[in-house]
């Protein structure tokens, strides 16, 4: 594009010259720009419709470290909406609930570097079990992003919420088959137009609220499909006994290693799956060699927390 060009595209009239929104909207219709704006929560959804609709929460915690045996919840965030199981869109009002809670030790100082809270924040502060059990009592699906870190962490503190079924939009979708080049959350909402100040629970829960409320490539939003997805078995399919040598086609097919069991693993979604991977174990990694793998079934009452699911062993 020519200088006259680019003066002639900036010239362009617009209601007024210091409107941000005006001038967002001009940059927007331009090929070579992409514009944020900064996610607004959404604390009303409309008109409540139909009579299939389901209660989820959407949580996410700031904690004192990674280990939920050890360290401690620092700040604990909620939003619970009802959604129309038809269409997979919120609806209504959302009850809101945060709180800091004191972890009675000091907090790291690269904690309080990426999240903000300090001491001073939290001394005195104790989430409310009653209002917390009250919320979490009335809805039928939990959804955290990495609900692997949020649920042992929140099932320590209030036991109630061992005995809901869960969802993780980090594991439950499959973003890159969505053409996401991450499933960070930050970048799922910049794709989607928006940014936020990120690492702060209550935040991250209305961004990621927003992000299920968005439609998938096959129209579906990703409420829609965690909500599905609460009713389906997840595998985690251990490759005991697997080669040495067979390491590098395990690591590029997504297995994670398993330091303290010494075993590569991957998480699966379906029978289907389930099904496929066994057979591609048995042609690729274990070849002619009789051979037992073991295979955790988890319903969303277990998945993503620190318990154990029904375990199996299976000749491949």
């Amino acid at each position: 594009m020519s200088k006259t060009q680019q003066m002639s595209f900036f010239d362009a009239p617009v209601d007024s010259p210091t409107d941000p929104e005006a001038m967002a909207l001009a940059l927007a219709q331009h090929p070579d720009f992409r514009v944020l704006r900064r996610l607004v929560p959404h604390r009303d959804y409309g008109p409540v419709n139909g009579q299939a609709n389901r209660r989820v929460i959407v949580l996410d915690t700031e904690t004192t470290g990674l280990d939920s045996k050890s360290e401690s919840i620092i700040e604990l965030a909620m939003l619970s909406v009802l959604v129309d199981a038809t269409t997979g869109l919120p609806m209504g009002p959302v009850t809101i609930y945060e709180s800091f809670e004191d972890p009675g030790r000091p907090i790291p100082p690269q904690i309080t570097e990426i999240t903000g809270i300090d001491d001073s924040m939290v001394r005195g502060q104790r989430i409310d079990d009653a209002a917390v059990t009250a919320l979490v009592q009335a809805a039928d699906l939990v959804v955290a992003h990495n609900a692997g870190f949020d649920r042992p962490f929140v099932e320590v503190r209030l036991p109630v919420f061992a005995g809901k079924a869960w969802g993780c939009s980090f594991m439950g979708i499959d973003w890159k088959k969505e053409g996401s080049g991450s499933a960070k959350l930050e970048f799922l909402a910049s794709e989607r137009g928006w940014f936020y100040d990120a690492h702060r629970a209550q935040v991250d829960c209305h961004a990621l609220l927003q992000v299920l409320a968005s439609p998938l490539t096959d129209g579906q939003t990703g409420l829609a499909r965690l909500l599905a997805g609460a009713d389906q078995t997840r595998y985690k399919l251990r490759a005991t006994g697997a080669p040495f040598e067979a390491k590098d086609k395990l690591k590029s097919r997504g297995y994670r290693w398993d330091g303290e069991g010494r075993v590569w693993w991957c998480s699966l979604a379906s029978d289907a799956l389930l099904e496929a991977e066994c057979a591609w174990l048995r042609a690729e990694v274990y070849g002619q060699r009789s051979a037992r793998v073991q295979i955790e079934a988890m319903d969303s009452w277990v998945q993503f927390s620190s318990r154990s699911g029904l375990l199996t062993q299976r000749a491949v």
